[in-house]
C-alpha cells in the first residue's frame, strides 16, 4: 500500500481579491507521478508554488510526512523544482551546473561537529556522474550548456534538481518550450527518470496528452477547485462531468434522459448502455468519444445525419456530422465525403452517462469546428432528414 507523503488541507489562495484556490484538499503518495491538469488560471501552478514554499496560502495547511510545513522556507524543504525556464549557468559546463547545489552544501565536520565542512570532491563527482547516467547524459559533463539541445538542457536542469536527493520534484510545464517531437520524446524520458530515481514527481500542465502519457494520478482542476482525481484510464473513460469530458480528449456531450438503469434516451431514441444508479427519467449528460462511433449504412444506423466537414489527420479522418443541428465529431479510418448521409452505431460500452452539473450545455458541439480549418462551405441537413 502506498504511503501518503504530502497532504494539502483546505487550501485557499487569492490574488487581488480573486479566489484562485477554493478550499482545496489533496493527498499525494510517496513515489507517485501526479499531474495537476487544467486550463490557464485554474490554480495548478499556485498549488505547486505552495507545495514548494514559494507562496504562502491565505488559509489551510501543507503537511509533509505528517508535519505542517507552511512556515518552512523552500531551501529547507525536501523538495526541488524544475521550471519551464531552466536557468542554467552559461559560464559553467554541464558537470558544474549539476554540482552547483552540492558545492553550496555544508555538513558537520566529523572531527569537530561544531564546525561545518564542504562535501568531499570525490562524493560530489560520484553523485554528479550518477545523475548524468540517470538522465542519459553520460559523457556530456564537459559540454557547454549553450551547445546542448533543448531536451538536453532540460535533462541537465532535472539532474541539478535531483542531485540533492529530494523526496519530491516539482515540474512546472517544463516541456512548454520544446517542439512537438521533442516533447513526446521527453514525456517518455521523464517517466523513465521518475521510475529510476524512485521519488515523487508533481507535474503541472495544461496538455492532456502529457498527463495521460506520464501520470499515475491526474488531478483535473478548474477555477481553483478539483473536478476529478483518478488514473489516466479512469479520467478518460469515466469523466465526472462535462468539463472533464471535454478537457480530456475529444467528446460529444449530448442531453439525454436515463430511462432506467442501462438504458438512456437521446434524440427520442433509446440506447443500451452500461451505466446505472440514476433515477428513472433523470436528465443526464451523455458522453460519446469520437473513436467509439461506427459509421454504417443509413438503414442500419441508430441515428442518421449529414457530413458537413472532413479533415484528413494522417491515421484517421475527423468527420463532422450534423444531427438535428448538433454537430458530432467522429474519428474513423473510413472516408465519408461532405454532403453524404450516413448512419452511426454506438456499442453500449461506448456510451458514458454523467450527472448534470454547472458545466452542462457548455461543451460537446462541434459547430465551430470547420472554422478552424477555414472550411466556410457546409452542407445543411435536408429538411426532416435526421431520422430517430
Amino acid at each position: 500500500m502506498s504511503k501518503e507523503l504530502i497532504r494539502l488541507r483546505d487550501l485557499c489562495m487569492a490574488y487581488d481579491d480573486e479566489l484562485v484556490l477554493d478550499h482545496l484538499n489533496l493527498y499525494i503518495n510517496d513515489k507517485e507521478f501526479l499531474t495537476l491538469l487544467g486550463p490557464s488560471g485554474c490554480g495548478k501552478s499556485t498549488t505547486l508554488r505552495i507545495i514548494g514554499g514559494f507562496t504562502a496560502p491565505l488559509s489551510g495547511d501543507v503537511l509533509f510526512d505528517g508535519v505542517r510545513i507552511n512556515d518552512v522556507p523552500p531551501y529547507k524543504r525536501q523538495i526541488n523544482t524544475v521550471f519551464q525556464k531552466y536557468a542554467l549557468f552559461p559560464h559553467l559546463n554541464v558537470f558544474e551546473n549539476i554540482a552547483f547545489g552540492l558545492r553550496m552544501q555544508r555538513r558537520p565536520d566529523p572531527a569537530d561537529p561544531r564546525r561545518k565542512t564542504k562535501l568531499p570532491e570525490e562524493e560530489i563527482r560520484s553523485r554528479v556522474l550518477e545523475m548524468l547516467e540517470a538522465v542519459s547524459l553520460k559523457g556530456f559533463e564537459n559540454r557547454r550548456t549553450d551547445a546542448l539541445s533543448g531536451g538536453q538542457q532540460q535533462r541537465v536542469a532535472i539532474a541539478r534538481a535531483l542531485v540533492n536527493r529530494p523526496k519530491v520534484l516539482l515540474l512546472d510545464e517544463p516541456l512548454g518550450a520544446l517542439d512537438l517531437k521533442l516533447r513526446k520524446d521527453m514525456q517518455i524520458e521523464l517517466k523513465r527518470i521518475q521510475q529510476q530515481v524512485g521519488i515523487t514527481f508533481i507535474y503541472v500542465t495544461h496538455d492532456q496528452e502529457e498527463a495521460l502519457t506520464m501520470s499515475d494520478t491526474i488531478v483535473v482542476m478548474d477555477k481553483g477547485t478539483i473536478q476529478q482525481i483518478g488514473t489516466p484510464e479512469d479520467i478518460y473513460n469515466e469523466p465526472k462531468n462535462a468539463f472533464v469530458a471535454d478537457f480530456i480528449g475529444e467528446s460529444n456531450i449530448i442531453d439525454g434522459v436515463m430511462v432506467r438503469d442501462k438504458l438512456v434516451q437521446m434524440y427520442g431514441r433509446q440506447f443500451p448502455c452500461l451505466d446505472g444508479g440514476f433515477a428513472e427519467n433523470e436528465a443526464v449528460d451523455v458522453v460519446i468519444r469520437p473513436e467509439d462511433i461506427d459509421i454504417v449504412p443509413v438503414e442500419q444506423g441508430q441515428l442518421t445525419g449529414v457530413v458537413t466537414n472532413v479533415t484528413f489527420k494522417g491515421m484517421q479522418y475527423d468527420i463532422i456530422v450534423d444531427f438535428r443541428g448538433f454537430k458530432w465529431l467522429i474519428q474513423t479510418t473510413d472516408h465519408s465525403p461532405v454532403g453524404a448521409r450516413i448512419g452511426i452505431k454506438i456499442d453500449p460500452d461506448g456510451i458514458h452517462v454523467m450527472k448534470k452539473s454547472r458545466y452542462s450545455g457548455m461543451y460537446g458541439d462541434y459547430s465551430s469546428f470547420s472554422d478552424e480549418y477555414d472550411e466556410l462551405d457546409t452542407v445543411e441537413p435536408e429538411e426532416g432528414g435526421d431520422e430517430t
